[in-house]
């Protein structure tokens, strides 16, 4: 463009006869307009080379200052026969090159309403000022420039508008790639745009974010020893300091330099420049750096490589808390022109993005010590309920017996033991649907799970350690909480229910030792950790659990702390297991615990009841057992509804049980009746109010029939051995019946009381009204 533009000044000047003829561009930097020059003193024979002015020599002044500014800001030609009469003139440019102006001639170079830069011809050769017929000539010549340098224009912004894309396309995909940590992060971003910001060098220089420092800190200046600070600070009170800064070498070898803990005459840090930005927030665009009088730039070379700071560019990084992290600072356009307002704008770009992204490495940061918390938390939790080294001596007393720890004795000598210090399963009715834990303490529950475990089979098979079995057992019972129902007692229950279900109620014919094992032993888990209240109050009270669990969420708590246990190799039963049969124990599991939510009951019943008649249809033996056993999902539909009726067999025990287990379960939910009316303001349903204890046996009978009459029924068709479970369940229905019949003749009653007085009076006023309103026969005294 500067080529062909000299050309047509080089015309201009022959044809209007005049004395030289200049170009002056149109720019901005730091939001002010300025020009520049870029042809200057253009005569009719000068060469190219001595009109052209090097970026480093150029001549620059705001667009209010000479004619030449006021054509800029006019949008207007003008012609000035005399300048000195002029009051728009300046000679500021005549100074510095030692001519003086007479007469002169501009006009300006336009895009849509926009100035991209002003032609001028100054003093008329032969003549004291410019005619009219040399201003037509001039502007038809100026078309001529028009059309080259807005052609050049539009190149150079479709060259801005995809740099910038470039550099936002290229900045968001690396800083989605990193999101470790801050440095990381801008590293690559603007390790990848450098090709596209075109300049020779940037650094960015990174804040500490700390606000507040530590007390110990503050002793030394509060007792005089230290000044206190007394530098610049961020916007938010930060004090400025620059912990570390990356350094891009873009000439000649790429080089990138990380400088941590940078002093503070580093030659990026020394001219004070990233501290004011840092201070102030502003973006700083400087032109021929080494003259400034207030920042103080290194003038000669900043390394051993020679390279000077000729112009700057700086701009602070803010987050979208709108605090600034950092400083980017650009050094030396390649072209050697200062930066200008696109400049500004690709770098700004960046800078936001790059801000912006920070919410990416603090949101990962934040989400690394919510997991640290829950690493410590869950590590003080287990320390607290795991099974102590004198817990598991009470059970396997290897230092009695043998006097050595557990780790030192023989496995096959432990097993047999720890067999000898647990009951037997027939002496306490393990195998009996009409067990009751009532007459054993809690400890001794702890060791009739183990016994179940041995029942099954399970524990030398799959090579699980006497000591690692004992000490899960009791800490799955200290991981119980001391509440009325859901509590270690009712945790065995539905262990043994299971267990019982298996082996008396026939069905481990379909599944396989390890099932059977997953499943025992998700039956002791299932409610662990219950706090007393049901998965309606925890979302109502938006709890924690509530919040992290969308559904069945307690079950889902129960089952993340069972899956807990099983990362602690000291607790882990399943630890000898291969990676596939682990994985299994792990599905069936979640299958199990969840179950027990009496919400999805209702969903599974159907599928269960239709899987019940399937079999009845099946008359050999075999074929029934592999129609269930090769199809997953049939196992996991029964194993579901076995869940739900080891869960609600508190119902078919014999009625001395049942009804002490129901008194238990009644007082826990008035419990949660009196948190939802204290706690929620909130009336409870009749069921968990304390105030409806009278209608106990109704309620009880309704939920028999809606709920427990199915399961029991269904089962005991599936299987002729389950049978006591739902004959139990009837036998508690009459029960509860007759104690419901016996209320509601009492309330019949009260009622007939009550109304008895209201029918006397009603008789005595219908005799009165047939005497005439007065008794002839008595006296009331």
């Amino acid at each position: 463009m500067e080529k062909i533009l000299h050309k047509i000044l080089q015309r201009i000047a022959l044809l209007i006869q005049a004395d030289r003829c200049s170009y002056f561009g149109c720019r901005a930097r730091n939001g002010t307009p300025e020009l520049s020059t870029i042809l200057f003193d253009v005569m009719h024979n000068s060469p190219f080379e001595k009109n052209i002015v090097n970026p480093n020599m150029e001549i620059v002044f705001p667009t209010d200052m000479g004619v030449v500014g006021w054509t800029a800001h006019s949008k207007k030609p003008q012609n000035i026969p005399d300048v000195k009469k002029d009051s728009h003139f300046s000679d500021f440019v005549d100074k510095q090159t030692k001519y003086t102006t007479k007469c002169m001639i501009t006009a300006p170079i336009m895009t849509g309403k926009e100035p991209l830069g002003v032609v001028m011809a100054l003093n008329k050769q032969g003549a004291n000022e410019f005619s009219k017929s040399d201003q037509e000539l001039f502007n038809k010549y100026v078309n001529f420039a028009s059309v080259i340098i807005v052609q050049a224009h539009t190149s150079y912004m479709w060259d801005v508008e995809s740099r910038k894309s470039q550099v936002l396309l290229w900045s968001a995909s690396k800083v989605f790639e990193e999101l470790t940590d801050i440095e990381r992060q801008f590293h690559k971003a603007l390790y990848t745009v450098r090709t596209y910001i075109k300049c020779e060098r940037y650094s960015v220089g990174l804040l500490d974010m700390t606000k507040d420092k530590e007390f110990f800190d503050e002793w030394a200046i509060k007792l005089g020893e230290q000044e206190p600070y007394k530098g610049p600070k961020t916007p938010d009170g930060r004090e400025i300091n620059f912990y570390k800064i990356i350094d891009y070498l873009l000439e000649d070898k790429e080089e990138i330099k990380v400088i941590p803990g940078p002093p503070a005459d580093h030659w990026a840090l020394v001219s004070g420049l990233p501290s004011y930005v840092a201070e102030n927030g502003f973006i700083c665009n400087m032109m021929n750096a080494g003259a400034d009088d207030y920042f103080t730039f290194q003038k000669e070379g900043v390394d051993e490589t020679g390279w000077k700071i000729k112009n700057v560019l700086a701009l602070p990084i803010v987050n979208k808390k709108e605090e600034i992290v950092g400083v980017a600072t650009f050094f030396n356009r390649k072209d050697g022109k200062p930066f200008d307002e696109n400049d500004e704008q690709i770098t700004e770009s960046l800078t936001q993005f790059l801000g912006w992204s920070t919410l990416n490495s603090d949101t990962y940061d934040k989400l690394n010590r919510t997991e640290w918390r829950k690493d410590i938390a869950q590590e003080m939790l287990m320390y607290q309920t795991r099974a102590s080294l004198n817990d598991v001596q009470t059970i396997l007393n290897t230092q009695e017996k043998f006097g050595s720890a557990p780790e030192d004795c023989d496995q096959k000598e432990m097993y047999k033991l720890l067999k000898s210090n647990i009951p037997e399963a027939k002496t306490v009715e393990l195998h009996e649907f009409r067990f009751s834990d009532f007459p054993l303490s809690e400890f001794e529950l702890i060791k009739c799970g183990i016994r179940c475990f041995f029942e099954l089979g399970v524990v030398e098979k799959f090579k699980v350690q006497a000591e690692t079995l004992t000490r899960w057992m009791y800490t799955v019972r200290k991981g119980y909480r001391d509440i009325t129902y859901h509590n270690w007692r009712h945790g065995f229950n539905v262990g043994q229910t299971m267990f019982t279900l298996l082996l008396t109620g026939k069905l481990k014919k379909y599944y396989s030792d390890l099932d059977a094992f997953a499943m025992v032993a998700a039956g002791f888990c299932h409610d662990i950790d219950h706090r007393g209240t049901n998965n309606l109050y925890q979302t109502k009270s938006l709890s924690p659990l509530a919040k992290l669990h969308s559904s069945s969420v307690m079950e889902r708590h129960h089952l993340e702390y069972s899956k807990t246990l099983m990362e602690d190799e000291n607790l882990n039963i399943f630890q000898n297991l291969q990676k596939r049969q682990f994985e299994t124990v792990q599905r069936l599991f979640e299958v199990c615990i969840i179950a027990t939510d009496l919400a999805l009951y209702f969903k599974k019943r159907t599928m269960f009841q239709k899987l019940v008649e399937s079999m009845q249809e099946i008359p050999e033996e075999k074929e029934r057992i592999n129609y269930v056993s090769n199809n997953p999902t049939r196992k996991e539909i029964i194993m579901a509804m076995m869940m739900t009726a080891c869960d609600l067999s508190a119902i078919t025990k014999p009625w001395e049980v049942q009804s002490k287990v129901a008194l238990m379960v009644a007082a826990e939910f008035w419990e949660q009746g009196d948190l939802e009316r204290t706690v929620l303001e909130q009336q409870p349903i009749p069921m968990m109010d304390r105030n409806h204890a009278d209608e106990l046996p109704k309620m009880q009978c309704g939920f028999i029939d809606f709920v427990c009459s199915f399961v029991y029924k269904e089962f005991a068709r599936f299987h002729s051995e389950i049978q006591p479970m739902f004959d139990g369940l009837n036998n508690n229905r009459s029960e509860w019946k007759a104690l419901a019949d016996i209320h509601e003749a009492k309330i019949k009653a009260l009622e007939d009381e009550k109304k008895k007085p209201e029918l006397e009076q009603g008789r005595l006023s219908a005799h009165d009204a047939s005497c005439g309103g007065k008794s002839k026969t008595c006296i009331i005294c």
